[in-house]
């Protein structure tokens, strides 16, 4: 059986795109030649299998009053144990986390990390390895959002909360045990200021393609 990596993320693991221009496509999702997802797969070669679970607005733990279960623990059990097994678990979420209307700060949010990985590792889905997984910061929003028709719900004080998230993250990833990557670099775009690229995209897979093979059990 192939080694399987599980992408758990928000619209930037869905491929969400706010600038229509940047897609080859034209439409608000980047394709499977420019997704972060695809690209990894890509590089990693057909021995591996990347799977995408991406979803728009999804958080950590917060539940969204606006949305039902946009939160990823509340589907985590069914969605690891639907994918079993699983080599790697990579998780990027914490944009959504930062939205005025759920009322947490930068230290809440990395605490509702930790409570997921803590649940991803209860679950029985890892086959004969111990639990694998790795945390990615995604990178800081981008002031555009607050001027932006899709930032305006996000509400203030979302900027700064993500400026603060790879310190916390970075602890949290020690204390649960899991690897830990900051996706800082990566571009986001100029539209709405919260989601990547064509290119922000390209650099989160060539950042993981040299990380994740030294990761896999």
């Amino acid at each position: 059986m192939k080694k399987h990596i599980l992408c758990l993320g928000d619209s930037n693991t869905h491929g969400y795109c706010a600038d229509t221009a940047d897609c080859a496509d034209g439409g608000i999702r980047f394709n499977e030649n420019e997704r972060w997802t695809c690209l990894l797969q890509k590089a990693l070669g057909p021995e591996i299998l990347v799977t995408e679970e991406g979803l728009s607005g999804r958080t950590t733990v917060f539940q969204d009053p606006l949305h039902e279960t946009m939160d990823a623990l509340t589907v985590l059990y069914s969605l690891l144990k639907s994918h079993e097994v699983i080599d790697l678990l990579i998780i990027m979420l914490g944009t959504n986390d930062t939205k005025e209307r759920l009322g947490v700060n930068a230290a809440c949010i990395a605490i509702g990390m930790e409570r997921l990985v803590r649940k991803a590792q209860s679950v029985d889905c890892w086959g004969d390895h111990a639990p694998n997984i790795l945390i990615v910061c995604p990178p800081p929003i981008r002031p555009e959002m607050e001027r932006s028709e899709n930032g305006i719900p996000m509400g203030k004080g979302c900027l700064e909360k993500s400026r603060e998230l790879p310190r916390y993250y970075e602890k949290t990833a020690k204390l649960v045990g899991a690897y830990y990557l900051d996706a800082a670099e990566c571009e986001f775009n100029g539209v709405d200021g919260m989601h990547l690229t064509r290119k922000g995209h390209a650099q989160l897979a060539e950042l993981l393609a040299e990380k994740v093979p030294e990761l896999l059990p």
